[in-house]
């Protein structure tokens, strides 16, 4: 499909771009822009069709007009953007969402290219899969995957990096004491923190090396690792705020048209599984980031950087669950604020809110069936105010 500058997914692109939404969106025209001249960008692109490796990947939340492209009821969906210019996105450009009826003729369409299109086709699928396209998550999965990408695809946007910087330095300024004799000041910190998320091979990061006492590959792989962590640590810390709201709003929200008993019974029930799963998967991403914070803190105020040497060798298996479980959450914020808007009341249909709330909860419980009701709980407040 045609996707002009009047269609949403543009007008918002630009401003996903500002705030770097990289759990949302994967520019890999800027990706471009920045790397062409990396010889790794070259011998492992992302897609190996030219047209689609320079595309823009959304995750993409289905409006009802749109649910007939499937053949099954979904959410979220990976849209794959082609711009009509690189540069400028607002002028928009030719569209698909992975999996839509007829999807694969139109990809070999837009790919305009005679190359087989087999090993692009697997990526997207694979991309399909996951609930966000954060860096980490991304990475991590497409490695075990066997798809050989370049390290520039999976960096940290430089909003993004800006916005960790003052959350990160707190927790890098203690291996700073102790990898560099406490002689570096805020200036230097912040100059290392900066490092440390770049990726960016550098003769400053050397004591850092020497303290974790990691060679070659294994200290990229190793910062990697740390750098996943400290930005799911990161994420949790934002989200927790926008969570407890969507928590509070789900008993303030006001039914507005036709509802029955049963249906509201199911809508509560439902309603209080989900404010139940909300809590367990943050226990479970808590409990992950925990096992960082006790091998770090053995490094930081024990002296003994084997045990965070080794959780740090050991910690991707850790990030497809831990990227999930972030994912699903951060999804959960995003698309209740999408949905009802600050400063606008919160009234929705029964069945409109019911529906919402089994998406929720077939994402963090993974349930593959509709949940019946059970012992209906009590209405919340705003529930009963509907009249």
């Amino acid at each position: 499909m045609n996707v002009r500058n009047s269609d949403r997914s543009f007008r918002s692109l630009a401003g996903l771009e500002r705030t770097a939404s990289t759990s949302r969106v994967l520019n890999l025209a800027a990706v471009g822009t920045l790397h062409s001249a990396d010889p790794e960008y070259a011998a492992q692109p992302f897609f190996q069709a030219a047209t689609l490796n320079g595309a823009v990947l959304i995750k993409h939340r289905l409006r009802s007009d749109e649910q007939y492209l499937y053949e099954q009821s979904k959410r979220i969906a990976t849209k794959l953007v082609i711009p009509f210019e690189r540069t400028d996105l607002g002028l928009g450009g030719r569209s698909l969402l992975v999996g839509q009826r007829g999807w694969l003729n139109m990809l070999a369409e837009l790919s305009a290219s005679d190359r087989d299109l087999s090993r692009d086709i697997r990526l997207l699928e694979a991309l399909d899969e996951l609930p966000s396209l954060d860096p980490f998550l991304l990475r991590e999965h497409l490695r075990r995957r066997d798809f050989k990408i370049a390290n520039c695809y999976f960096a940290i946007s430089p909003a993004d990096l800006e916005r960790m910087q003052r959350f990160v330095s707190a927790e890098i300024s203690r291996l700073v004491l102790l990898a560099y004799g406490g002689l570096g000041g805020q200036g230097n910190i912040a100059k290392l923190v900066d490092l440390l998320l770049s990726g960016a091979d550098d003769l400053r990061l050397e004591p850092l090396r020497l303290t974790l006492g990691l060679e070659g590959e294994n200290f990229r792989e190793g910062l990697f690792s740390w750098k996943g962590f400290l930005y799911y640590k990161w994420v949790l810390n934002s989200l927790w705020p926008e969570l407890r709201q969507v928590i509070s709003e789900l008993r303030q929200i006001k039914i507005v048209g036709t509802r029955d008993m049963d249906t509201l019974s199911l809508v509560n029930d439902v309603g209080e599984r989900v404010n139940k799963a909300i809590h367990t998967q943050i226990k479970k991403v808590r409990t992950t980031l925990q096992v960082y914070d006790h091998s770090f803190a053995q490094l930081t105020q024990e002296g003994n950087p084997v045990a965070f040497r080794d959780f740090l060798l050991k910690s991707p298996e850790m990030f497809l669950s831990l990227g999930e479980r972030t994912g699903m959450i951060s999804h959960i914020a995003s698309f209740w604020r999408y949905r009802f808007p600050k400063d606008r009341p919160l009234r929705v249909e029964m069945e409109e809110l019911l529906d919402i709330l089994q998406d929720f909860h077939h994402g963090l419980n993974g349930a593959n069936e509709r949940p019946a009701a059970a012992h209906p709980v009590p209405p919340p407040a705003a529930e009963a105010q509907a009249g």
